[in-house]
């Protein structure tokens, strides 16, 4: 796994907003950003890095959330925490679905993000900054 001390997340969203504000909101709590605008760009992504998480919204242009994880099974690389993000009503019923770690109904609080997000990585407490705790 690539990774320089700092845990990284992937965020695969279509919405510029959306990234802008995950992208930050992340960093400044020490989370290494990865970035896709569709599942397209995201295999990409995994192509050279191994996240720590991938929060991923499944409507999206190209290769939308669920072609993505189809892909990520086929080529063996389904063992990343994944986290859902959707405005889809029935988020909940999509993640279990797609056997995700976690949901989000958009719009969401960023700090339940990063309470869920800190869980994912292995963190203790949400939000605290670089209190990794090893398992």
């Amino acid at each position: 796994m690539r990774n320089g001390g700092d845990p990284s997340i992937l965020v695969v969203d279509d919405d510029p907003d959306i990234l802008q504000t995950l992208a930050l909101c992340l960093s400044t709590e020490g989370y290494r950003i990865l970035v896709a605008a569709n599942g397209r760009e995201a295999l990409d992504v995994l192509e050279k890095e191994k996240p720590s998480v991938i929060l991923l919204d499944l409507m999206m242009p190209v290769m939308d959330g669920w072609q993505f994880v189809a892909a990520l099974e086929e080529r063996g690389k389904r063992d990343m925490p994944l986290l859902i993000l959707s405005a889809d009503r029935a988020v909940q019923g999509h993640a279990q679905k797609l056997r995700a770690n976690g949901h989000l109904a958009k719009p969401f609080d960023l700090e339940d993000l990063l309470v869920k997000v800190a869980e994912l990585v292995g963190r203790k407490n949400g939000g605290t900054g670089h209190n990794a705790h090893p398992h």
